[in-house]
């Protein structure tokens, strides 16, 4: 199958699928007499236990890792089971993140008058930010 195919396939962008050509996260595939790279089954698989990895905000690294398990018939679970923990102590800042991401998007929505008549408050805020300035998102 053709790169097109394989990324419809798997939901992963043309150049997302490049990059993991380049990372040596999917191995390249054969080329065709016309030069196109020719993906196979296994690429689709490989393709879609990285995405389903990143889908799990696993970083690149330990996807790398948990693939050379996979590549390894003699893998100890334990080594597996070390990276799911570490990712699972990672969760709690990244909750902790995106809680305090809410609440900066509520403040900068709430600049909002509704009106929409002369200029954004939405705008302001985030050119002031820009600016370095105080904003209703980053206070000083």
């Amino acid at each position: 199958m053709q790169i097109k195919d394989l990324a419809r396939a798997t939901g992963v962008d043309v150049e997302t699928i490049r990059y993991y050509e380049k990372q040596g996260l999917l191995a390249e595939p054969a080329r065709r007499e016309n030069g196109y790279r020719d993906y196979e089954a296994s690429h689709l698989e490989r393709l879609s236990f990285i995405r389903h990895c990143r889908a799990l905000d696993m970083p690149l690294a330990d996807v790398s890792r948990l693939l050379g398990f996979v590549d390894k018939a003699d893998t100890q679970c334990d080594d597996v089971d070390v990276l799911v923990d570490d990712q699972l102590v990672r969760v709690p800042a990244r909750l902790k993140s995106m809680r305090a991401l809410e609440k900066q998007l509520l403040k900068l929505r709430a600049r909002c008058s509704g009106t929409h008549e002369g200029h954004c408050g939405i705008l302001d805020e985030l050119v002031s930010a820009a600016h370095g300035e105080s904003s209703a998102c980053h206070p000083a």
